[in-house]
């Protein structure tokens, strides 16, 4: 049999921060790299190159240079998540730039903490339209060409378990994260549904806070908060892990990076991803999360497809 073709990866969100640490360290191991992302500008050949990551500095442009740089495989393409357009346009020029398509990460998210009352509706529409269906379009076009894959097609969702307290204080937020979570595990029954043993959707989260541009806003106020944070390296480590791992491993769970790398990679030392070295970064997730299986979970009662029923009528 002829060697399998170098799997092709579209990190979305990959300007910056944890994406841009996904994309590199995809590409690091073996796989060709589409870094997707609304910013994209031209290098500055006399700004200082790599740009901080977790600056505006840091586009689709320089995170494509860094990796090219590495000896790696990148072609960077925007996208406006917002935007249906956007989004098919960028799933078309990957194909038409690679041919195939074997590993979707969704990394976006828009962010909005506040009490119901506190939260314009604007905000939380934009929300909506970033979290939930940006991701929900982008599986829409780019599941025909995973199930495609001579890899096995893999979807990476970063999205959280489903637990009460994530709820407090962010609910529009929550409302939008929770339903990507409940694209993860919807899309990964209708995967068993159709027999598909080689795919696989799973989302992730991070056990303790990531340092990024969004964390910026307490080490400014508060330089000590450093030692509460750890490097993008464990969840790109975390992703890396998952897409080596069977599908059954991971289809339809909602995994933490610590967990999971402890769980399954056998991972035990977690203090080279701390910010601080010697510092022992405060978990923020449950220990225990809720299994959402009922005991009637095989129960199918009368199943009913809309659009089967609206295929036969025409």
């Amino acid at each position: 049999m002829p060697p399998l073709p170098q799997p092709v990866a579209l990190v979305v969100g990959a300007s910056r921060g944890i994406g841009r640490q996904i994309a590199i360290d995809l590409a690091l191991n073996g796989y060709t790299v589409v870094v997707a992302a609304k910013s994209s500008a031209p290098i500055d050949p006399s700004a200082p190159f790599p740009p901080d990551p977790n600056s505006p500095a840091s586009t689709i442009t320089t995170v494509e240079r860094e990796i090219l740089n590495a000896g790696g495989k990148a072609t960077a393409i925007p996208v406006d998540t917002t935007d249906v357009t956007s989004i098919q346009n960028l799933i078309t020029q990957a194909i038409e730039k690679h041919h195939h398509l074997d590993t979707l990460i969704y990394n976006p998210g828009a962010i909005w903490w506040a009490s119901v009352q506190d939260t314009p509706l604007k905000r939380y529409q934009l929300m909506h339209r970033v979290n939930t269906e940006g991701l929900y379009a982008i599986i829409q076009f780019a599941l025909p060409h995973l199930k495609r894959s001579a890899h096995g097609g893999r979807i990476v969702v970063v999205s959280p378990p489903i637990y009460s307290r994530f709820f407090r204080g962010k609910t529009a937020y929550a409302m939008t994260k929770v339903g990507m979570s409940v694209l993860t595990k919807g899309l990964a029954m209708d995967l068993e549904r159709e027999g598909r043993r080689d795919m696989a959707i799973c989302s992730i989260w991070p056990a303790v806070s990531i340092v990024s541009a969004a964390t910026k806003q307490f080490t400014d106020k508060d330089p000590g908060f450093a030692r509460d944070l750890r490097t993008p390296a464990i969840f790109s480590d975390a992703i890396l892990a998952m897409l080596r791992a069977p599908p059954n491993v991971v289809n339809g769970e909602l995994l933490l990076d610590e967990d999971f790398l402890r769980d399954y990679a056998g991972v035990t030392d977690f203090s080279k991803y701390s910010v601080v070295p010697g510092s022992e970064p405060r978990r923020i997730m449950p220990v225990k999360l809720p299994d959402l299986r009922v005991k009637e979970q095989d129960d199918e009662g009368m199943r009913h497809d809309s659009a089967k029923e609206r295929a036969s009528k025409f």
